[in-house]
């Protein structure tokens, strides 16, 4: 049996360093990535087949979001908000998300919240992204 696996146009990679300090960042994650391209799936973000939009997002911690400027470059790099850099080339969208202090605050002191609160923080995002792509929102 040959088993086809086909790359989701919205992935979502976390640093080590964030599943090293928040606990089950990564499985959350996992089942928001299969939610979000769920979602932009019946928003209808894919009708174009030949022009799908690849959106990775990288959740980081703040101080590695620092470190992005550097490796990317800052003139590529356009901020979307204090805590969210995105790079875009062609149809590909390189989103990195930071978990500021305060967040990471929240998150430990109510771990229940996290599956919720990373929701919305990437909707947010992919919402900004609709815009200027001009798609429904989420």
């Amino acid at each position: 049996m040959d088993i086809m696996t086909e790359t989701l146009p919205i992935a979502i990679q976390v640093s080590d360093a964030l599943v090293a300090e928040i606990e089950n960042i990564a499985s959350v994650s996992n089942k928001l990535e299969a939610q979000l391209n769920f979602h932009t799936m019946t928003a209808n973000w894919y009708s174009d087949e030949a022009n799908i939009l690849m959106i990775n997002f990288y959740l980081i911690s703040i101080s590695e979001l620092k470190n992005v400027t550097t490796h990317v470059g800052s003139v590529d790099l356009e901020s979307l908000a204090d805590d969210v850099l995105l790079h875009s080339k062609n149809s590909l969208l390189d989103c990195h998300v930071a978990i500021t202090p305060a967040e990471s605050v929240l998150i430990e002191q109510q771990p229940k919240l996290l599956s919720g609160y990373l929701a919305k923080k990437l909707t947010k995002v992919l919402n900004l992204i609709a815009d200027r792509q001009k798609f429904v929102h989420i």
